[in-house]
């Protein structure tokens, strides 16, 4: 029995673990098992090997890390989990939480939810992955381009808002393959994609990757952890927990997102505090209080002019 099946690990918790262990080869055909887990692993290793683009050995020496002797009890693996999934639907899970008996306030239960979520992003995103997203943010790239889907490109918006402050030649694209295509019409072999893609996957997502891929881009992919379909061809992959109840929880991504940042900043060091001031130096922000000077007087309370007040950027 695998150390992996002892612990009660679902494979593809296994296969997080142990993502930074894995040769670029073997970090493909995880990535594109992942990407259609469980669905791709009940094929054949032939199957699965062409849709990573490598070879079959490659699979048999991923499944020999996981502590799996062949390929057939790989299979029959993923099918006692399928099993054990068909337990329950996300309404019946939803239903379950709704009048489950617990001492914890709906509040204190839905924040202990939260927080759970955000614990989990030292086991979904595998350190390695991180490095490598921050070597090209860091490293000085000509170009970089954020995107996201339906709900996610409020995060992409934020990451290209805040990575501008510290690296210049950072966009955000709203409308990726549609009047924003041209951002990725420019990219070359030093330029970056950032895509969000979450479940409910846009097929979008998909087909901007290829495009900043056949250009010659690098592309990191923020995703969830049963990850996009779009993770068989990023470069980097950043899968967090989104579960929540009654709707998905976007508290990990926030907390990646900004932790991303902060390592990126770090990273730059001096370079990025420059730039920083030269945003203070460019741009005023007018504020209706400063503690500094006091409150406003009379006269000029309730008066209100546009742009005076605005978040810290």
């Amino acid at each position: 029995m695998s150390d992996a099946r002892a612990e009660g690990l679902l494979l593809k918790d296994e296969i997080f673990r142990r993502m930074d262990e894995l040769t670029p080869a073997e970090r493909k055909v995880a990535r594109g098992l992942l990407a259609r887990y469980p669905g791709a692993g009940l094929e054949s290793a032939a199957a699965l090997a062409k849709t990573a683009g490598t070879s079959k050995p490659t699979v048999l020496r991923l499944l020999s890390r996981l502590g799996i002797g062949s390929y057939p009890e790989f299979q029959q693996r993923l099918r006692e989990e399928i099993m054990r999934s068909m337990n329950g639907s996300p309404v019946s899970r939803a239903q379950r939480h709704l009048v489950e008996d617990t001492d914890e306030t709906p509040f204190s239960r839905s924040l202990a939810l939260r927080a759970r979520l955000v614990d989990r992003i030292a086991e979904t995103v595998p350190p390695g992955e991180v490095e490598r997203a921050v070597a090209l943010l860091a490293g000085h790239p000509k170009h970089v381009v954020t995107s996201g889907g339906y709900f996610s490109r409020l995060f992409a918006r934020m990451l290209a808002m805040q990575l501008d402050q510290l690296i210049p030649g950072v966009e955000y694209a709203d409308e990726p393959l549609g009047q924003d295509v041209g951002k990725y019409l420019r990219f070359g072999r030093e330029s970056v994609a950032i895509v969000f893609d979450l479940r409910r996957y846009e097929l979008a997502a998909k087909e901007l990757v290829a495009l900043a891929k056949s250009r010659g881009g690098s592309v990191v992919l923020i995703t969830d952890e049963a990850l996009s379909p779009s993770a068989e061809d990023a470069d980097v992959v950043l899968p967090v927990a989104v579960d929540g109840v009654p709707f998905d929880s976007f508290a990990a991504l926030l907390v990646l997102v900004e932790a991303l940042v902060d390592v990126v900043f770090h990273t730059v060091g001096d370079a990025a505090i420059e730039r920083m001031t030269d945003w203070e130096q460019s741009i005023h922000i007018y504020r209706a209080f400063r503690a500094a000077d006091g409150p406003p007087a009379p006269s000029d309370a309730g008066t209100g002019t546009a742009g005076t007040t605005g978040e810290d950027g």
